[in-house]
């Protein structure tokens, strides 16, 4: 029988329960969200009348965690519309509705015989077939089944999300002794598609992957940084975005997750892993210590390794711990001279090995901090799993690295890195140096478009699972390649269907860009069925090239700006009339341009993770690749007989004139930059250019017709031209906009109002496109426009002018 997912049960409505209750919502699930019944009522509750016996009262500790919840930031959940699937409850009233659902989650507190009376207290009203898990992060299995009933048994395993949930796609599956093989494969199935997670499964062993590989390698970076004498600062620059891990590197990392949860899983470790010896050698932390004694347990706290106060005259100081002193000095921007030397060698192993050839403190951290965690992974395959890339995928997902250790060991090379670990001091696992006898200089290989990964229990190298699923560009970009210049790549992804994959500069749109789009396309009318616009780096694209345009309009070279903005729209303009199906696949940021591209394909195949919005005005433009344009569109295209056209063309102005960002694809929906019926999301990423590629397919195979320019857009000229003047005016009349604002907002308006016209009338979308371009144009010619494009250029962030 097919088993489906359509309502589960939440039980400890936490931080983790609240956040894993906001994901099942965010997928369409309905979620029981329940929590104990409070024991006293507060002085609020007592003066408003209100008793123990008050149902508000009763599921008050769910409801405010909800609250609290959907309140936080980032998001638990993709659009507030979604926690209407989330109804509270509590424990003693509303345990019984466990039988209506299909899968139970225990979340309460991290304690053995807490978990086991909710256990016996499901028991009694779950329905035989149900799912039910555990998010514990180290509670064995066998200890939390024992006493219950063999079909309990058989249908629990543990389920280990990591926080916060919508945004970690580790999600660790520990069986217990007697589940199923059955509940085992649907799980797999069930995280990786609906729930847009990465599937690992774990022995039932302390940690698990995630944590026990994690924990101690934040535990060895802390001891190794006060050995060396470096200081937390140069320690997180050193283990942060250099290695491809989290900017906040490991002291701010620990803030982040809290000091107490640190200590007390690397403790849990120690207690009950009695037979791995790296783990016993981790040394008690004095600055650990330190924090804990005085309640400086991170960012919970707003005291740890780092802090920052705001003084009398409202400027924000950060402070950060001197690890000798165990007292606060004022922060210090860490400036490594080995990072900048290794940063100018060019490819990650390149970098790094510059680093590791460093004689001085930075060098040493790394070659004693990668030495001790290439031993320590060695050593736990087959302990904690069987496979190496159960290891790689959890520290990828769940700890946001980019490269796992087994990979991070593949960039050096299988030998130099058993070298370092053993001139460290340290001992690889006798697995390794078997594989590494027989001539191997890898754990992975790329075969025939597939990821291979050595397998220690049969030595030979076989295909990592599950990968028909996905398309991963990475595995076909040297077979599979049709067209590249310097900024862009055209990839056959099979059955007539090829991928146009963005590799400048944060996928940023410039000429090399714009001329792969255009070739693409043609390319893809000639030869193949339908093109896929996607990649599958950190972000879609950041948006058009801004130091093009900023060098162009300061040295007012405004014929080559002209020409380069029209050719960005006619770009455009050939992806949408093209005689093949366009598929957008954006993912992460995707603003400005990345933006515009999207609004011009026939189809998104978002990701749910996209943040996609026009930013221009943080810049001082408007967008000026065709979206001032196809918001006009989009507007018109709403229309309806007694509308009240107006509204509708204000709505669209807004999204442009407040640079509005979707915080997700669904959000994306709101502001008519996804639009229901057509575009599509998927949660996991990673299936995503498979999914572009069959949506393409089908309309292939639907028979696709080149569609025909239109000249059917209504403009509201005068009409809509008073109404925007009228609103700039007063928005800056209010200083709720600076002049330039107003300049800017009356431009978009010009354009999206179709220009200074007597009446209601239909245009093409050239004629919109000149309107626009024109528009851009002139804002390249102010100086405060050149000021807001330059700090940007600088800080990253917008300039208030």
């Amino acid at each position: 029988m097919k088993r489906r997912i359509k309502k589960v049960a939440v039980i400890g409505s936490g931080v983790m329960g609240s956040a894993i209750a906001c994901h099942f919502a965010n997928i369409g699930v309905e979620v029981l969200l329940m929590d104990i019944v409070p024991n006293a009522l507060t002085p609020e509750e007592e003066k408003k009348g209100l008793t123990l016996n008050d149902r508000a009262v009763r599921n008050k500790i769910a409801q405010t965690h909800l609250t609290n919840a959907l309140k936080s930031k980032p998001a638990p959940i993709y659009t507030p519309r979604f926690a209407d699937r989330i109804t509270v409850g509590n424990l003693e009233d509303d345990l019984s509705k466990i039988k209506t659902v299909d899968w139970i989650i225990e979340v309460v507190i991290e304690r053995l015989d807490i978990k086991k009376s909710v256990f016996e207290n499901i028991e009694k009203y779950r329905k035989p077939g149900t799912l039910i898990t555990s998010n514990t992060s180290g509670i064995p299995m066998k200890l939390l089944v024992e006493g219950r009933s063999e079909d309990f048994q058989q249908h629990f395993c543990g389920t280990h999300f990591f926080n916060p949930p919508r945004y970690l796609p580790l999600f660790e599956i520990i069986p217990g002794p007697h589940t199923s093989a059955e509940v085992i494969s649907f799980f797999q199935n069930y995280a990786r598609v609906y729930l847009g997670k990465t599937p690992v499964l774990c022995k039932d062993t302390p940690g698990f992957i995630g944590n026990r590989i994690g924990v101690y390698s934040m535990a060895m970076v802390m001891q190794l940084t006060q050995e060396i004498g470096l200081t937390i600062e140069e320690a997180d620059t050193l283990t942060g975005a250099f290695l491809g891990r989290p900017k906040t590197g490991t002291f701010k990392l620990g803030d982040l997750v809290g000091l107490d949860t640190a200590i007390n899983v690397t403790l849990g470790l120690k207690q009950n892993c009695p037979d791995d010896a790296m783990i016993q050698e981790v040394k008690d932390n004095q600055a650990l210590n330190f924090l804990l004694e005085n309640k400086f347990l991170g960012d919970k706290t707003k005291k740890g390794f780092y802090y920052k106060e705001v003084d009398k005259e409202g400027k924000t100081n950060r402070f950060a711990l001197d690890l000798n002193t165990l007292s606060y000095r004022p922060l210090e921007r860490a400036k490594i001279e080995a990072i900048e030397t290794a940063n100018q060698a060019g490819g990650t192993k390149a970098k790094w090995s510059v680093l590791l050839a460093d004689p001085g403190k930075a060098g040493t951290l790394i070659r004693k901090h990668f030495a001790s965690l290439f031993a320590y992974v060695s050593q736990r395959v087959p302990e904690i799993t069987d496979t190496l890339f159960s290891i790689d995928d959890a520290m990828r997902t769940g700890y946001a690295w980019k490269y796992g250790p087994f990979e991070t060991w593949d960039v050096l090379g299988l030998q130099k890195g058993i070298d370092l670990v053993e001139k460290e001091g340290y001992q690889v696992a006798q697995w390794v140096k078997d594989l590494a006898a027989t001539g191997a200089t890898s754990f992975y290989k790329i075969e025939n478009g597939k990821k291979l990964f050595y397998n220690q229990q049969t030595q030979t190298y076989d295909a990592i699972p599950g990968q028909d699923a996905f398309i991963i560009l990475n595995n076909i970009r040297t077979t599979n390649k049709v067209w590249g210049n310097s900024e862009a790549t055209l990839l056959d992804l099979g059955d007539g269907i090829v991928n146009l994959e963005f590799h400048s500069k944060m996928n940023t749109i410039g000429g090399g860009v714009l001329a792969g789009l255009n070739k693409a396309v043609e390319i893809a009318e000639q030869d193949f069925d339908g093109l896929v616009v996607g990649n599958q780096g950190s972000n879609f694209s950041v948006g058009a090239n801004l130091m093009m345009i900023f060098m162009m309009a300061a040295e007012q070279d405004w014929d080559e700006l002209n020409i380069a903005i029209k050719m960005f729209q006619d770009t455009m303009m050939k992806m949408r009339y093209s005689a093949i199906p366009v598929v957008a696949a954006p993912h992460g940021m995707t603003f400005g341009g990345g933006c515009e591209l999207s609004l011009h394909a026939d189809k998104v195949v978002a990701a749910a993770e996209t943040y996609i919005g026009l930013v221009e005005f943080g810049v001082g433009l408007i967008p000026g690749g065709g979206g001032s344009k196809e918001m006009t569109v989009r507007a018109s295209d709403l229309y309806r007989k007694n509308d009240v056209e107006l509204n509708t063309l204000q709505e669209h102005f807004l999204t442009i004139g407040m640079a509005k960002v979707a915080t997700s694809a669904e959000e994306a929906y709101d502001y008519n930059i996804l639009q229901r019926g057509k575009d599509i999301v998927v949660v996991n990423k990673d299936l995503q250019i498979a999914q572009a590629k069959r949506e393409a397919l089908v309309m292939a195979q639907a028979g696709y017709t080149q569609p025909v320019k239109r000249k059917d857009i209504k403009v509201l000229g005068r009409q809509a031209l008073g109404m925007f003047y009228v609103g700039t005016d007063s928005m800056m009349a209010g200083k709720y906009i600076s002049e330039h604002d107003h300049k800017i907002a009356n431009k978009l308006a010009y354009v999206m109002a179709g220009g200074d016209l007597s009446e209601a009338t239909l245009v093409s979308e050239q004629y919109l496109l000149d309107l626009e371009r024109e528009a851009f144009l002139s804002l390249c010619g102010e100086r405060k426009t050149l000021e807001r494009i330059q700090h940007m250029l600088k800080t990253g962030k917008p300039l208030r002018n």
